[in-house]
């Protein structure tokens, strides 16, 4: 005779089981003792409901629907108790907010009022004024940035490099050094030189990251340039041609205004403003930004609106930055060119100075009876004045300017 067949054990209690101590666990390491209880109320009260149903439940033990009955009760009880603990702090930290924010809008001496519902600004209402907190901190880039006039670019007409902004590279400061030598000298690093000329060095460039071997010589001087953050052609369509001679030649020469850079990038980016071209290296734009920023408020330049919404938006990124001062830019205002004067240098008004410090020229009105020389009169460079048979020029002298006088001793092209 065949021996019986052994039942196969039956899985469900123990899925059930397992899938109910799962639960359990789970909203008592996430929501700690109430998750833990309204949890336990849960499975109890389900248990309840499905004992109460079959008229027992061996999973649990419950033997009759009296006991059943008890489970769903004592499990409905647990489960409402957890689900009111677990609500309460949040409801608790939702009155006190509410609370606080209204206590904080009420006047002084006035009780706080509650609302049901968070009021709402209409549509289409004016924008709140804007706090102390959210303007631009005084002497920063972005507080500067607010105070240049926006206009559109000026023609190119009649513009020329070294007609307009003098022969590069001038010596400004008059350290018997020109501009060139002094920014490489500044910029550079391990530094070697004959007197003024720097003759290699190590670049460290701010605009792609590159460390740059520089070695004076033919084919090998250009792998590092001199920009001009603003670019002499930028600031010719921004409110440079209506300045004197001299303080563009200022512009140009200006420390603030240029930065020894690697040269085929220096190239890239000709006369482009902040709306058409930045550095590579998106960690120098704020700096880079506040230089032009600085350059173009010490020479009364003005934005186009494309920069001054480039300029805004990479100087919102840093709020604090800082701007910079020109020691070159001199403090007159700047004086309107004569009717059809082009490119030539604007005469100032009889007896007023359009100098600047370093390299600016002291001109006045032909007539005005001034020893100083006439503006009607420019020599670019003394080879000019000498081949005009003017040389050498001494103060007063129509043609005459510091620019020209290297050593400062009155007497220019000697």
């Amino acid at each position: 005779m065949p021996a019986p067949r052994r039942r196969p054990p039956h899985l469900g209690p123990a899925i059930v089981g397992g899938a109910a101590g799962l639960l359990v666990l789970i909203a008592g390491l996430t929501q700690g003792l109430p998750g833990l209880a309204w949890s336990i109320g849960l499975v109890a009260l389900v248990a309840g409901v499905v004992a109460l149903a079959r008229g027992s439940l061996r999973l649990l033990r419950i033997k009759n629907r009296a006991a059943a009955a008890a489970v769903l009760v004592a499990g409905l009880v647990v489960w409402a108790g957890g689900v009111g603990a677990s609500a309460a702090p949040h409801d608790t930290d939702l009155a006190a907010a509410s609370t606080a924010s209204a206590s904080a809008a009420a006047p002084s001496g006035t009780a706080a009022v509650r609302t049901a519902t968070p009021t709402t600004r209409p549509s289409g209402s004016a924008s709140r004024r804007p706090t102390a907190e959210s303007q631009p901190q005084a002497g920063t880039a972005l507080a500067l940035l607010a105070t240049l006039a926006v206009k559109g670019r000026a023609p190119m007409t009649g513009y020329a490099r070294t007609t307009d902004f003098g022969p590069a590279w001038i010596d400004v400061d008059r350290n018997g050094c020109d501009t060139r030598n002094d920014v490489l000298r500044r910029d550079l690093t391990a530094t070697t030189g004959s007197g003024c000329r720097v003759l290699s060095g190590v670049l460290h460039d701010p605009y792609t990251g590159r460390t740059i071997d520089f070695v004076r010589g033919q084919g090998t001087s250009t792998a590092v340039q001199i920009d001009h953050v603003v670019s002499l052609g930028d600031a010719w369509q921004t409110g440079a041609q209506r300045l004197p001679q001299a303080r563009r030649i200022d512009l140009a020469n200006d420390p603030i205004n240029l930065f020894a850079v690697d040269g085929p990038t220096n190239e890239q980016k000709g006369d482009g403003d902040t709306a058409t071209w930045l550095p590579p290296v998106t960690s120098f734009r704020c700096v880079y930004v506040a230089h032009q920023v600085s350059v173009k408020a010490a020479y009364g330049l003005w934005v186009t609106p494309a920069e001054q919404a480039a300029m805004a938006r990479i100087l919102a990124t840093c709020p604090t930055q800082r701007a910079y001062t020109s020691a070159v830019a001199h403090l007159l205002p700047p004086v309107p060119p004569s009717p059809g004067s082009g490119g030539s240098p604007p005469s100032s008004t009889s007896g007023s100075t359009a100098g600047a410090s370093g390299g600016g020229a002291t001109t006045t009105t032909s007539g005005s009876g001034s020893s100083s020389g006439s503006s009607d009169v420019y020599y670019a460079n003394c080879s000019a004045a000498r081949a005009a048979g003017a040389a050498p020029l001494h103060t007063g002298d129509a043609g005459y300017r510091s620019g020209l006088d290297r050593d400062g001793d009155g007497v220019a092209c000697e």
